[in-house]
């Protein structure tokens, strides 16, 4: 079974990226990323509400990361250490050497190609350092914007999964995509 180590943290860095650990100085732009109903549009889960709940966000991703369940980078422009948008690896299943790669970025920085250098570095790093065998990325059907990113990426879809998910009275579809570290 693989073994999962993130201490130290890694920071991981492209030609215009730096990704580094989520941090409570994020708190705004948490807040903004998680509280925005566009931002949120294709990820069912509940919008934060309030400063508290952006901090227990940053909380939980620090718990993730202390107990090497989970890693999540702010992604950030190299001349800025602001946070613009979250990528990570999420339900490792190191029995599996699998993980499913989630990633969102603000709107304001969408169709820059900042998510796909972010998605190169975060699988890289998944398959070099993490040693896993295989990504997936659950996305919305209708989210044809991440399906691209995944595609340019080297991700095949996988699945369309219907009615997979049940949220707020609703069934939701799932597309998987995925990758194989070959």
């Amino acid at each position: 079974m693989l073994t999962i180590n993130f201490s130290p943290f890694p920071n991981l860095e492209t030609e215009r990226l730096l990704l580094r650990r989520v941090d409570a100085n994020d708190i705004n732009e948490i807040f903004a990323l998680r509280s925005n109903p566009e931002t949120m549009k294709y990820i069912p889960r509940p919008l934060v509400k309030t400063d508290e709940d952006a901090l227990e966000h940053i909380a939980m991703i620090d718990s993730k990361i202390d107990s090497n369940e989970g890693i999540n980078w702010a992604i950030t422009l190299k001349d800025n250490p602001k946070l613009i948008g979250v990528i990570g690896h999420y339900r490792i299943k190191p029995e599996n050497y699998r993980a499913e790669l989630g990633y969102m970025l603000l709107p304001e920085y969408h169709g820059k190609g900042i998510v796909s250098e972010a998605v190169k570095e975060a699988v890289k790093y998944g398959f070099q350092v993490m040693k896993l065998n295989s990504l997936e990325a659950i996305i919305d059907p209708e989210n044809h914007a991440s399906a691209k990113v995944l595609e340019k990426n080297g991700f095949v879809k996988e699945a369309h999964l219907k009615e997979y998910e049940f949220y707020e009275g609703r069934f939701l579809d799932t597309v998987i995509y995925s990758i194989l570290n070959k």
